[in-house]
């Protein structure tokens, strides 16, 4: 069995990754609240969480992992959208109109998750379908002295859990005097969090115990991830952001609920993406939905590639530079590995790289070497691993149709030409003028061949004519 280590936030240790049960290894990782497109940091730990699925399932089989990745259908920011569409005309009842946005919202999703090779969880909750559940576990840390109802609301006792900060390495004091807390009357303390909340009219809601109303955002998962993997569970995952305050209070109010068990044994974060140097930002006109590189035709394969080139525990720098190097290798390996059968297994070099806490980065470099090394079932075979080199992902690396063999022939006479006068001037100048217009220039003693390459500018070629 291939050994797999990795980081545990929790402990803040490396270390061996065993499963509960091998025949059965569970993976919860929080999902996208459904309001509107996914932007490029909230692909990142689609694409991180995805690779560590297929790694698990190379190791342990297919069918003996199960990840589980929720849909938040319940939330401010759906409502809010949903009135302003009811405010713009838009037919229906606010309830319809939710669902409207968060079925439109969830197909995006899925398309432009598809787009980056991502393969979809064993299960997709939504939220709303396990209120039931909510309310149940709400009612437990209630009778078991860890929640309170005041003014409609339940909130967690946050004083209850002695553990609560263990997560983010914070004491309760400290959150206190650095965090912006939502002030209300009728908390006990100022770090205790919203479970449920009352619902006007105006808004979704469902009967409770505690009147109508609707659950608040942490409860949501604890319930879900509950009720599909149990409550122990081998990882559980999610971007950095997450750590404070939601996955702490995942944590306090699962054990608490559920107590003598562990919850999630292994914890992990993606770190945060900025583009081009920079925090991605609206303000700063570097905020890219996944749609808007995919509608710029930078493909989904690319983008995957990029996401991988850094390990997933540091930040990563989406640049133009990347983009095209990811771009460039992708298409060597697949002109490459065409018409070649993969291997029944990645690479052992491979599947180590992936297996040292998922370093993707030096998985890459392993890629590299495969090829370097003409081991391309191997190649091919690793790949796929990483989710790269998919036939049904590779139509954009087709190479574009193109009559470059009158170029190619005056390259040929400039060449001949400057090797008489010693003056490459003119051949410099002509293969800069190609290589500007995406095509790769390949000169050796044998002549002088022209391929389409990465970026191939079909306008700026027949300009050169």
């Amino acid at each position: 069995m291939v050994e797999i280590r990795l980081h545990d936030s929790k402990s803040r240790m490396k270390r061996a990754f065993t499963p509960l049960d091998a025949a059965n290894v569970r993976i919860y990782v929080c999902g996208p609240t459904v309001y509107d497109r996914a932007h490029l940091g909230n692909a990142r730990p689609v694409v991180v969480f995805d690779t560590l699925f297929r790694l698990m399932r190379a190791v342990y089989g297919a069918d003996h992992v199960t990840y589980v990745r929720n849909f938040t259908d319940v939330d401010d920011k759906i409502n809010a959208t949903a009135l302003a569409r009811r405010e713009a005309g838009a037919p229906g009842t606010l309830e319809e109109l939710i669902r409207q946005r968060t079925e439109e919202t969830i197909g995006w999703y899925h398309a432009d998750m598809d787009a980056l090779g991502a393969l979809r969880p064993t299960r997709e909750p939504r939220a709303t379908d396990w209120i039931g559940e909510m309310v149940a576990m709400i009612g437990d840390l209630i009778a078991r002295g860890h929640a309170y109802a005041a003014e409609g609301h339940v909130l967690f006792d946050v004083r209850s859990f002695a553990d609560y900060g263990r997560l983010s390495g914070r004491s309760v004091d400290d959150m206190i005097a650095g965090a912006r807390v939502e002030v209300a009357p009728f908390k006990r303390d100022p770090m205790d969090f919203v479970l449920w909340k009352p619902s006007d009219d105006e808004l979704p809601g469902w009967d409770s115990p505690w009147g109508r109303g609707r659950p608040g955002w942490h409860i949501e998962c604890s319930a879900m991830a509950r009720g599909l993997l149990g409550a122990s569970f081998d990882i559980h995952g999610g971007g950095i952001d997450l750590q404070f305050p939601h996955h702490e209070n995942e944590i306090a109010q699962s054990c608490c609920a559920h107590p003598g068990e562990g919850f999630a044994t292994t914890w992990m974060h993606n770190e945060m993406l900025m583009v081009e140097g920079r925090k991605m930002s609206k303000s700063l006109g570097n905020f890219f939905t996944v749609r808007d590189l995919l509608d710029r035709d930078v493909p989904g394969e690319v983008i995957r590639m990029v996401f991988l080139g850094t390990h997933y525990s540091r930040p990563m720098d989406w640049t133009a530079e990347k983009a095209g190097q990811a771009e460039a290798a992708l298409r060597k390996w697949r002109a490459l590995v065409a018409g070649i059968e993969p291997a029944p297994s990645a690479a052992p070099s491979v599947i180590a790289a992936l297996g040292d806490d998922l370093n993707t980065a030096g998985a890459i470099a392993e890629l590299h070497a495969l090829a370097a090394a003409g081991d391309l079932a191997g190649l091919k075979a690793s790949a796929r691993l990483m989710g790269l080199l998919e036939d049904h992902m590779g139509g954009w690396a087709a190479a574009p149709e193109a009559d470059l063999s009158g170029l190619a022939a005056r390259l040929s006479d400039l060449r001949a030409a400057a090797m008489a006068s010693k003056d490459f001037a003119p051949v410099d100048a002509m293969k800069a003028a190609l290589v500007a217009a995406g095509v790769e220039v390949r000169m050796s003693k044998a002549g002088v061949e022209l391929l389409p390459g990465p970026g191939f500018d079909a306008e700026k070629v027949a300009a050169l004519g």
